[in-house]
């Protein structure tokens, strides 16, 4: 099955969306943090603290953060969760790893927390591998969801917990309309100033927009072989948090 966010690219034209995306958090590396703080209010911070949360209660011993970026969900996940054999990190971009590295040796997290580049639509991982498989804004860059999300499966231990934290678009006409007027006239202006790339932050509206959200997401967890797949809305619908359940038979 195909998704209208399969076919939204950072640049346009010919090339891969994987090469497209990697290209782009290469470019915006360095000013992706502040825009990404700045852009929510900090209340992407929160949004993290509660997937956490979530997580936490499972008790995994082992966790996978798929797009990992510059690694703030596997370090506030490390700190609350602490599984036993550690977290691994996957991002197709070196850039973005380059951060999440400094990071958590700022963090004193080194040995506890460790990175590889990949793409996450093959990953270098046995099967089974992993006790939760998280992901936190990150899925919507996939160039293919459903592998993307069977790959998630794949390295995912039976009974194990899948949590991802994606934006959406708000329900309510109100706030979906102030949603509106602060992504048309103040995100792409940042990310013109501030990251230098404002095809970047406008690829970033285009793909929250074409994501599957809601019901819709929920049933493409099921189509990959998710069970007790349940969806929050957080702050008026601006994000959402979706948990699943790998069956154990």
């Amino acid at each position: 099955m195909e998704y209208k966010a399969e076919k939204v690219t950072p640049y346009g034209g010919s090339g891969s969306k994987t090469g497209q995306v990697k290209r782009m958090f290469d470019n915006i590396a360095g000013a992706y943090d502040f825009l990404d703080h700045a852009m929510s209010f900090g209340i992407d911070i929160l949004w993290r603290r509660r997937a956490a949360k979530v997580v936490a209660k499972h008790a995994p011993v082992s966790i996978l953060d798929v797009a990992v970026g510059t690694g703030d969900f596997a370090i506030m996940s490390q700190k609350r969760v602490n599984p036993p054999q550690g977290i691994t990190g996957i991002d197709i971009s070196a850039g973005m790893l380059e951060i999440a590295g400094r990071k958590v040796a700022s963090a004193g997290m080194d040995g506890k927390i460790n990175f590889v580049q990949g793409d996450s639509l093959n990953m270098p991982f046995a099967d089974r591998s992993f006790g939760a498989v998280t992901a936190a804004f990150g899925v919507r860059n996939f160039e293919h969801l459903e592998r993307g999300i069977g790959e998630m499966n794949r390295v995912l231990a039976p009974g194990g917990l899948l949590c991802i934290l994606e934006l959406s678009i708000p329900t309510n006409p109100i706030v979906k309309a102030l949603y509106k007027l602060y992504t048309r006239l103040v995100i792409p202006v940042e990310g013109k100033v501030v990251a230098k790339d404002r095809q970047a932050y406008a690829y970033l509206l285009q793909s929250i927009a074409a994501m599957p959200q809601g019901e819709d997401m929920l049933a493409l967890l099921r189509r990959t072989g998710f069970t007790q797949c349940a969806c929050r809305r957080l702050t008026l619908g601006l994000c959402s948090l979706y948990t699943a359940i790998k069956p154990r038979a």
